[in-house]
């Protein structure tokens, strides 16, 4: 799969470094004459609001996702593989390489309660076929192919369920497929078993861009909160949502 990819993808990292390195570089002066920033977790996530949005929403570079109001535990998963390596992103891998776990709790915790507003759903860039290719799969999965519906785990809603399936409403579709492609291809890793690597390798081109696409055409609900935990059964086992 051919993914385009932003010039804003790399600034944006850089410039949450700035925010999160630069108090290192004040002069003593400067310190001593500027009132002391809030000790709050909003300004603590300053770094991450540069890339993800002001309360986690989401901004306009397709590669930068929601935070805001995933499960927390899903969203402390993320954190966690990232320090571990089992994603992959330089700037990402570096932000959280020296934190602690109760402090990546702390975040997650932060970004699952926001609940800023959902963007309006993409238009339809693809034909009717493959918009209806991508619901078939969503709703319904694919027998043939052994592929469980996405809803199936992440809910009807599709808004995720407690403690760590996330929604994938309000996702843009080239954040979706290139997730895909990474689990897909094992780029992207999750503590075994690794349901997602095991879906996605059975998905092919098409099936991907069609889940993407018709996924980003979706509003969100009325009331876009995560299912309770345990409310579904879930077709797979997977590593890092408890049994």
């Amino acid at each position: 799969m051919e993914l385009r990819v932003s010039s804003r993808r790399i600034f944006r990292p850089l410039l949450a470094l700035l925010l999160i390195g630069g108090a290192g570089v004040a002069s003593s002066a400067q310190a001593q004459t500027q009132p002391k920033a809030p000790d709050t977790m909003e300004a603590r996530v300053q770094g991450c609001t540069a890339c993800h949005g002001s309360h986690g929403q989401g901004t306009d570079n397709d590669y930068f996702p929601r935070l805001a109001g995933k499960p927390a535990d899903y969203l402390y998963n993320q954190l966690e593989n990232f320090r571990a390596g089992r994603r992959k992103y330089p700037p990402m891998n570096y932000l959280v390489t020296y934190l602690s776990d109760d402090y990546l709790h702390q975040i997650a915790t932060y970004f699952s309660q926001q609940r800023p507003p959902y963007p309006a759903p993409a238009k339809p860039t693809v034909s009717d076929d493959v918009i209806a290719r991508g619901r078939q799969i969503v709703l319904n999965g694919d027998k043939s192919k052994d592929i469980p519906a996405c809803a199936a785990c992440h809910g009807k809603a599709l808004t995720g369920m407690e403690p760590a399936i996330p929604g994938l409403v309000g996702l843009h579709s080239d954040y979706i497929s290139a997730q895909l492609g990474a689990w897909r291809s094992g780029t992207r890793h999750a503590i075994a078993p690794d349901c997602m690597h095991e879906i996605a390798s059975r998905l092919t081109d098409e099936d991907v861009t069609a889940v993407a696409a018709w996924l980003s055409t979706q509003p969100a609900p009325s009331n876009p909160v995560p299912a309770p935990a345990r409310s579904m059964k879930t077709p797979l086992a997977c590593g890092s949502e408890p049994q």
